[in-house]
């Protein structure tokens, strides 16, 4: 010890401290007891609550759940492995509540690899600062996507360790390389770490070139297998969740499908991974990546509305609109007019700040890797656009591996808002702290001032030749139009308004946006001048550029989205009349359909019930069809709802009463029944319009490639039964009895990829009926039958777990070695 350098480490507790502190005075709330109220968190407890009952009782989770959708496969939901890895999730957070442990986390992992590229501490808390708290991450955080932020927060110590690795640092790289790339997978959200793996492939090929032209043959080769080596111990430690999930995919709606509706219609299809419209919901405009300097400039969210004293208030009454009647007509109308169809809760903003250090560092950054980042970033930007640039995405969703998974290409804005930080810091690492920094930075000038005029250039030209025009404006039209004379005065009075609302508000933006780039140039200058030294500078751009982000951050995450305990739990999960009066009924099988509330999007029925309807981003591509054939259609469809032994509607309160009504469906189905015919049908849209009135107590449907399982007409049989013996998630026991052979429907969702038939013991096949159902024929005599849940995905991934382990110890125990074997040398 009496070589330790403590006054070394200094810098960096300090750095940890700041971490802390900003996080705790943003987050204040959370040390107060208080609960932050996050609506897909919600849903996610709701969808999640049978599975910790079941686990209370059995001591695991189950594999399957019963709430959500009919029954559907719990790997998303809530899952567990065996693994001999410690929680070192909870050290790198200081085991701090949400979101405090979000944001000091993406801080420290950002600082990791600041450190990594050899930065300054101060420069390193400035680049931490800006990516922890870019406003996208407090709209996630707020909407309650925790596993997209752990994700995204891990994302920069994962590229430490890779770079780490390519400096000739191979063990302490490997080590952690495995460690974050541990976490990154293990948070389970692919489509962040599937944008990570394109960016650290994109800055790795610039290494490769860098290596090919230096001849160093056995640092490529050595690097490359070590990457691989970390990406294959982090994707093993994940294996079970990873292989389930990889399998569960391809019955789902990223699965493709094979029939498609348009209206009424009904149609075959043949398509592999989301549709296009549905895969480019929540693409940006193409100026829309203006945001990341100019936050306001498109108005922010869908949201937010226009005040009393804003332009558009002013705008109508200069149009003979009277004023209480402008104010309430503009607090109805959104700010939001973008490029994104769909509704967005707040802007994508870096910081001015960060952007503008960027474009400098473009220009005074010697090392040629930054063209590598800034291809990357170009890259997602593109990307971003989705259906706004077709051409390209197209290509990508056709043609380059499992992009056609994932929608929200909005998303891809991640890296961007880690990179632009990544440049910006090199570029001050490279101006304050090299032998010719300031030299250079003064001969770069002119540059610089070309690189920034050309950004505002190109911004003034989109302002100059914008028509201020979004796609809600058409259904402003529609909505003010008069239907007795078709005059859309109004709202042409409307439109003209929110344009020229739309124009003050960019032009205000470009304002702010010159503001800042005059802070950063001005500063910059004054070094150079010998008028500040570097850390007057670093601490001014530091503190300017948080609170900037803070400001714009706590309009969607603040004070208000916090509830006590005892509010969060009553306003999300106290049970209404309806609800308890159907948790009266202890029969081991029944279903509920909550007409009260949106029925595909509501997760809080599942909290109480096995639902009909539920709430997740991937169901089950079969129930998506029934959804969207029979489910959501108008008259409800009686035959369907039967045979998925729906026994409780719950219907909306009634305006005289205020009560969520009940209705018993005695019509119901029950766990499994026996038909008295078959009826075969060709391909799947004549199985699904089968449907749409076929009488499922006595017939059931099934397609003809799959006559050699269900074989023919059953013999009826008047005293013949079938009844539920036992009903666990991952075991469902039957007993039967008839004097001659017979065909059963079970009421249960047909997932072939692991639900297992039994017949006194002895597997046997089973049918997908009814489109969405299982059924399988039942000799004559007495019988049980067992659905067992026996994924060999999950086992197998189970024993990839263990080889990660090992993996991970490996990549630590070398680590250790290497730094004792340094320690030694140097005290030799």
């Amino acid at each position: 010890m009496k070589n330790f350098n403590f006054k070394a480490l200094v810098p960096h507790l300090i750095a940890i401290g700041i971490f802390l502190i900003v996080a705790v005075i943003y987050c204040r709330p959370a040390l107060e007891g208080k609960v932050l109220f996050q609506s897909d968190n919600v849903h996610w407890k709701g969808m999640a609550q049978n599975s910790f009952e079941y686990k209370a009782q059995k001591g695991h989770f189950p594999f399957w759940n019963t709430h959500l959708f009919s029954g559907m496969p719990n790997y998303q939901v809530a899952m567990e492995a065996k693994s001999f890895i410690p929680n070192l999730h909870a050290v790198f957070t200081l085991g701090l509540p949400k979101p405090i442990g979000f944001f000091f986390l993406a801080c420290l992992s950002f600082y990791i690899l600041c450190c990594t590229l050899k930065i300054r501490p101060a420069i390193g808390i400035l680049g931490s600062l800006a990516f922890a708290y870019a406003t996208y991450n407090a709209l996630i955080i707020a909407a309650g996507h925790d596993t997209k932020m752990w994700t995204m927060a891990y994302m920069p110590a994962l590229l430490a360790g890779l770079l780490l690795i390519y400096q000739k640092k191979y063990w302490i790289g490997l080590a952690v390389a495995v460690i974050a790339g541990n976490w990154e997978v293990a948070f389970s959200h692919p489509q962040i770490t599937y944008y990570f793996v394109i960016a650290a492939g994109i800055i790795t090929l610039g290494y490769i070139v860098k290596w090919v032209k230096e001849k160093e043959w056995k640092h490529l080769a050595i690097s490359i297998a070590l990457a691989a080596l970390a990406g294959i111990a982090s994707v093993a430690n994940s294996a079970m969740t990873l292989l389930t999930t990889a399998e569960y995919a391809k019955y789902t709606m990223r699965g493709g499908k094979t029939i498609e509706t348009s209206g009424t219609e009904i149609k075959k299809a043949d398509t592999k991974g989301l549709d296009k419209d549905y895969a480019f919901q929540y693409s940006i405009g193409k100026s829309e990546i203006l945001t990341a300097f100019m936050p306001g400039v498109f108005g922010e969210s869908s949201f937010m509305h226009f005040d009393e004293d804003s332009k558009l208030v002013s705008e109508l009454v200069a149009r003979n609109i009277p004023e209480n009647q402008a104010s309430q007509l503009a607090a109805s109308l959104p700010r939001y007019w973008g490029g994104m169809q769909e509704a967005t809760g707040g802007t994508l903003y870096y910081g001015a700040i960060i952007c503008f250090l960027a474009i400098i560092a473009m220009v005074v950054i010697k090392n040629p890797i930054k063209w590598w980042i800034a291809a990357a970033i170009v890259l997602f930007i593109f990307m971003a656009w989705g259906r706004n640039f077709s051409g390209f995405n197209a290509f990508l969703l056709d043609y380059f591996p499992l992009y056609n998974k994932f929608r929200s290409p909005n998303t891809a804005l991640i890296i961007p808002q880690f990179l632009l930080p990544v440049l910006a810091v090199m570029g001050l690492q490279e101006i304050f702290f090299t032998a010719k920094g300031k030299e250079e930075l003064q001969a770069s000038l002119k540059k610089i001032y070309y690189a920034l005029g050309g950004l505002f250039v190109i911004t003034l030209l989109i302002y100059f030749f914008n028509d201020f025009r979004t796609a809600v404006d058409t259904q402003i039209l529609a909505a003010y139009s008069n239907p007795q004379n078709g005059s859309n005065e109004m709202g042409s009075i409307i439109i003209n308004a929110l344009k020229a609302e739309r124009k003050s508000m960019f032009l205000s933006s470009i304002f702010r946006a010159l503001l800042f780039a005059g802070l950063v140039v001005g500063l910059l200058f004054l070094y150079i001048k010998n008028a500040l030294k570097p850390l007057p500078v670093i601490i001014i751009f530091t503190v300017i550029n948080t609170i900037d982000l803070l400001v714009i951050s706590n309009r969607y995450l603040n004070a208000d989205n916090y509830l006590d305990e005892d509010s969060y739990q009553s306003q999300s999960f106290n049970p209404t009349a309806a609800n308890t009066q159907i948790l009266q009924d202890k029969d081991a099988h029944y279903r509920v359909y909550n007409l009260s509330q949106d029925r595909f999007n509501d997760a809080i029925t599942s909290y109480f019930h096995r639902s009909i309807g539920g709430y997740h981003p991937a169901k089950l591509r079969i129930y998506q069809d029934l959804i969207e054939t029979q489910l959501a259609r108008n008259p409800m469809n009686m035959d369907v709802l039967n045979m998925l032994d729906t026994r409780y509607l719950i219907i909306p309160p009634q305006e005289q009463q205020g009560q969520y009504g009940v209705y018993k469906n005695d019509s119901a189905l029950g766990a499994a029944w026996f038909v008295k015919h078959i009826k075969y049908v060709n391909g799947p849209v004549e199985e699904i319009t089968a449907l749409d009135k076929f009488g499922p107590k006595d017939t059931v449907i099934i397609d003809n490639s799959l006559k050699n399982i269900a074989g023919n007409d059953p013999v009826y049989d008047s005293t013949a039964t079938i009844k539920l013996e036992d009903y666990d998630n991952d075991e469902i026991k039957y007993s039967s009895t008839s004097n001659s052979p017979q065909f059963a429907v079970f009421s249960e969702i047909y997932y072939p990829a692991g639900w297992n038939a039994y017949l006194d013991g002895k597997k046997v096949n089973y049918a997908k009926v009814n489109y969405v159902l299982r059924g399988m024929p039942v000799p004559a005599g007495k019988h049980e039958i067992v659905f067992k849940f026996e994924p060999a995905s999950y086992y197998t991934g189970q024993k990839l777990i263990y080889f990660g382990n090992m993996l991970f110890y490996l990549a630590l125990a070398g680590a250790a070695f290497a730094l004792w074997k340094q320690r030694k040398t140097a005290t030799a």
